[in-house]
């Protein structure tokens, strides 16, 4: 069995776990130290089940704590080249990443890690590098896609091989807009390296689902753009408008920002 707790989805930090009874993936690590082991242990977990970290890309709300976490876990920790050197120069990475625990990952490589084949591919974001995965395990396809700022054909693809799909629902772009954010950090949200609203991700969920896909979690929703609630509704929303049903096609969750959703079992 295969399964799936976010432990923070949001600006403030991210932090997901996919595992087995043999093994434990780890996605981006911006969840402090203290937090994770208090977390670990409220879901029975124990941090030695993580055996691979992956990383997406090295803003400080996902890479925070990766060095510390690596260190003292002695975890490898794979990424691409340039989201390890910007790990490196990110000022709110105080411990950084051992250099024998650096593995490099490349777009459309899969790798091996234990019990799961991962397969970065790129999403375009203003970070020093940008990667969606596709990780499967057995005959379960599981997607993350975050931190996106449009939906390219590589990533439609992958989209459409998914059984599992957790992808950015970020803002609400009347909300952006009318907000209080300044005009140039409204233009980095929008200009298609920022990050997708409710309305572009679910015309990327519809547009490139398949009967094989059995649910999606919304994530990395902005506290002062966005709400849960109208970020389920959106999405849902669009996804009537092309005739797919919410319950009956598919399975919809919005995870929380800053404590855990889960436990998630993959089947």
């Amino acid at each position: 069995m295969l399964k799936f707790i976010s432990f923070g989805s949001g600006s403030s930090g991210n932090c997901y776990f996919l595992y087995t009874e043999n093994d434990g993936l780890m996605i981006d690590a911006g969840v402090g130290m203290r937090t994770l082991k208090k977390y670990f242990r409220e879901y029975g977990l124990s941090l030695t089940q993580i055996h691979e970290l992956i990383i997406t890309h090295d803003h400080a709300d996902h890479i925070k704590c990766v060095g510390s976490i690596s260190h003292e876990l002695h975890l490898p920790v794979y990424a691409t080249e340039l989201v390890h050197k910007g790990i490196d120069r990110n000022y709110c990475v105080t411990h950084k990443v051992d250099v024998a625990d650096r593995h490099l990952v490349e777009p459309l490589k899969p790798v091996q890690m234990g019990d799961f084949l991962v397969t970065p591919f790129s999403v375009p974001h203003d970070s020093s590098d940008n990667v969606g995965y596709m990780i499967e395990y057995e005959d379960i396809a599981f997607c993350i896609i975050t931190d996106a700022g449009s939906v390219t054909e590589q990533m439609a693809s992958y989209i459409s091989a998914a059984n599992y799909l957790v992808i950015e629902a970020n803002h609400d772009r009347e909300m952006l807009m009318a907000g209080p954010y300044p005009q140039h950090l409204k233009l980095r949200i929008t200009n298609g390296t920022g990050h997708l609203n409710n309305n572009e991700c679910g015309k990327a969920i519809a547009t490139n689902m398949t009967e094989r896909l059995r649910q999606v979690w919304l994530c990395h929703l902005s506290e002062e753009n966005n709400h849960p609630e109208l970020a389920r509704k959106t999405v849902e929303s669009v996804l009537r408008s092309y005739g797919i049903v919410v319950g009956k096609d598919l399975q919809l969750q919005v995870l929380k920002r800053t404590v855990p959703t889960g436990v998630f079992e993959l089947s």
